[in-house]
This record gives structure tokens, C-alpha cells and sequence, in this order.
């Protein structure tokens, strides 16, 4: 366990034990994440993903590249992580789509200081489209839950999914809230899974 102890989740959020259906799932997770987040005082927020914990350090590379991604609304925030990278000798990249109905790449991001070089995408803020495109060996991925066994509940676009499948050996990482932990989730031929997971009190290291 890394840090202090956990942050109470909100009493009112939606119970999701016994929920089988993923587009049901991902309205109460969404649910349950922004009330997990508008309930921490903004002071707490601040403290928070301010630096990567020791043991996700250790799974990067110490020169190389991570992909990270942009985060928006109550997603785990990432512009710290962002920084202390390139602050300690790491390159990072954000996802980068053509339109949205193309995959997803990723390309560089040199400034996550000034936030430049960033440019209005299908989905959010991504970075030029001349900026050099890349292959990380590390993603740090958004989700909407996630289970102590790796399994995740995305956006429901399956992007990270697809490209994980189309890149074997990437280290995938989930960033998350507390709250956003499930017992359990129904997994899918196509789901790809976490090999550890991020939250501003735990980290999960998912083994084989």
C-alpha cells in the first residue's frame, strides 16, 4: 500500500454489485467517480497524482517513452505525472486521432509545463498533428472502474483496447479514484488487461 488510508467514497452513489450490463456499468461508474471527486475538498484534490509512487516507477523505462492521456472532467488527473516525467529523464506522448472514426496513435508531447503544442481533437486536447508519432513501451490508461485482478471498464469506444492488441508486450497502467474499485467485471474476448493500477492511496501490482 502506498500512502495514507483510504478517502471514504460518497454515501449516496448508486450501488453497482450485480450489474451485468457494460453500458448500464458505465453510466453508475461515471456516476460514482464524479461524486467520488466533487465530494474530496479542493485542498485534498491538490495533494493528489502529484508524483508517480515508487513501485510505478519502477515499472518505467528509465530514458524511454510513456504514453499517457489527457485528462478531462472527474478523469484522474495526469499533468503532474506529466511533468515529473520530463522533470526525471522520461519522454511522453498523448493519444492523437485523425477523426473519430480513425485508431488511435500517439504522438509526442515536449511541453506539459506551458501546455503548448497541444491542438482541439475528436475527443479533447491532443497533440499537433506534425508532432513524431510513437510506440510507448508504457501506457498510463483512463478507465471508469477497474478490479484488483486487472480487469477494466472503459469508455465504451475501445480504442486502448485495440491498440494494446495491436502492440503485445505494452505495460498498461490504470490511473484512478478510490472509488472507482469493482468486485467484480465480466470480461470479453477483446478486454485487455491492466498490469497494475494507480489510486492516490493503493497501487496494485497485477501478477500472472
Amino acid at each position: 500500500m502506498v500512502g495514507p488510508s483510504p478517502i471514504p467514497f460518497p454515501p449516496s452513489i448508486q450501488d453497482i454489485a450485480g450489474v451485468k450490463d457494460k453500458h448500464t456499468l458505465r453510466t453508475r461508474m461515471r456516476a460514482r467517480r464524479q461524486s467520488h471527486v466533487e465530494s474530496l475538498p479542493q485542498a485534498t484534490r491538490a495533494l493528489l497524482f502529484l508524483r508517480p509512487p515508487a513501485p510505478l516507477v519502477q515499472l518505467l523505462p528509465e530514458k524511454g517513452m510513456v504514453g499517457l492521456y489527457h485528462a478531462r472532467g472527474a478523469e484522474a488527473p495526469t499533468r503532474a505525472y506529466a511533468r515529473w516525467l520530463v522533470e526525471n529523464g522520461r519522454e511522453i506522448a498523448l493519444p492523437w486521432f485523425a477523426d473519430r472514426a480513425a485508431p488511435m496513435r500517439f504522438r509526442q508531447w515536449r511541453d506539459p509545463f506551458a501546455e503548448t503544442g497541444l491542438v482541439d481533437g475528436p475527443y479533447g486536447l491532443q497533440p499537433e498533428p506534425d508532432a513524431p508519432e510513437v510506440v510507448p513501451p508504457v501506457l498510463v490508461v483512463p478507465l471508469l472502474g477497474f478490479t484488483a485482478r486487472g480487469r477494466r471498464l472503459g469508455q465504451g469506444g475501445g480504442h486502448y483496447d485495440r491498440w494494446l492488441a495491436e502492440h503485445p508486450g505494452t505495460v498498461a497502467i490504470g490511473l484512478a479514484w478510490d472509488a472507482q474499485k469493482m468486485d467484480d467485471l465480466l470480461v470479453e474476448p477483446h478486454d485487455q488487461p491492466l498490469q497494475a493500477v494507480v489510486t492516490p492511496t493503493r497501487f496494485w501490482r497485477i501478477e500472472d
